[in-house]
């Protein structure tokens, strides 16, 4: 909650909120603003929590053991069917949530990975699919000839655009992360001993290179976007909430970053909390189970033979 709530609060507080002057040397707090930050930043962060938790599938242990969400809210008469409850652990397993999620309980149990390392690393991996993500609806909303579309029409279907690449990007990472999780791994204790670097700063480094060359593309294509400010959807909540308040006229910029950036981060977190609890064995798959097998009767063949050679247990007296 505090990596999508907060942390885009505090970005757009740093962006708006603070006043400086530099003729005079003087720093000041634009307070018109604080309505406006604290508004933009929870409605973002609620979007990208939905939007991340509904495109990966994530369905807690408990639901899929129950036979499905349908089953858990009472919408179902088929209560604690086998086949209902088969059906629901594998629609689980299927996910992108459970596909990244047995990723990192691989890493983190088996390869005794730093989970907090993991989860920078997968950060690091994310930020491609999140620059795809800002491209996507810019490319559509400006790339598509004015004679196949209506103009008023354009950032609606940017938006579709968005929801079918965050589709695919939230699909493709986990299939990334398998191949690439050891580089980045690396590449994140790397970065660490340069500094102590926090769970936040990969979003917000990020965060912030990506509204600066934002900017600076859409003025260097020469792309108007006053025609898309109607459409922010923080305008439509502030001004029923605070009709008075103040939004910055870039306000168009932080929207686009904050709806590319935080739900692949927000995907990410849960698969790490997911990961880094101890998994049912349904959720595990065969290949991993047969692994846990062989690793246990290694163990009981190694009991036994210490056994054999030490029947009446004098080896191991003090």
């Amino acid at each position: 909650m505090c990596q999508v709530t907060i942390v885009p609060t505090f970005l757009f507080s740093i962006a708006y909120l603070i006043d400086l002057d530099v003729e005079n040397a003087s720093v000041g707090l634009r307070t018109e603003m604080i309505s406006w930050i604290v508004i933009a930043g929870i409605t973002y962060g609620v979007i990208s929590l939905g939007l991340a938790l509904i495109m990966s599938g994530y369905t807690p242990f408990y639901v899929s053991n129950n036979g499905g969400w349908i089953a858990v809210a009472g919408l179902s008469r088929r209560i604690n069917d086998p086949e209902l409850i088969d059906r629901a652990r594998l629609n689980a397993y299927k996910t992108p949530h459970g596909a990244m999620s047995r990723l990192v309980y691989n890493k983190i149990k088996r390869d005794n990975f730093d989970i907090m390392t993991v989860h920078g690393g997968l950060q690091l991996l994310a930020i491609p699919l999140q620059v795809i993500l800002i491209a996507v609806p810019l490319i559509i909303m400006e790339g598509v000839p004015e004679s196949l579309i209506k103009s008023d029409s354009a950032f609606q279907l940017g938006i579709i655009g968005y929801l079918v690449a965050l589709w695919a990007a939230i699909r493709i990472h986990p299939l990334i992360s398998f191949r690439l999780i050891g580089f980045a791994y690396l590449l994140r204790n790397i970065l660490g001993r340069f500094g102590r670097i926090s769970w936040t700063m990969p979003l917000i480094l990020y965060w912030v290179f990506a509204r600066f060359f934002l900017a600076l593309s859409l003025g260097w294509l020469g792309i108007d976007y006053e025609q898309w400010h109607e459409m922010q959807l923080e305008k439509i909540v502030i001004k029923t909430v605070v009709d008075e308040a103040v939004i910055p006229e870039k306000a168009l910029l932080d929207s686009i970053v904050a709806i590319s950036v935080l739900p692949m981060a927000t995907f990410t977190t849960f698969s790490v909390l997911s990961g880094m609890k101890e998994m049912p064995e349904w959720m595990l798959g065969q290949e991993e189970k047969l692994k846990n097998m062989n690793i246990n009767s290694l163990e009981l063949s190694n009991e036994k033979k210490e056994n054999s050679d030490d029947p009446f247990g004098f080896l191991n007296d003090d």
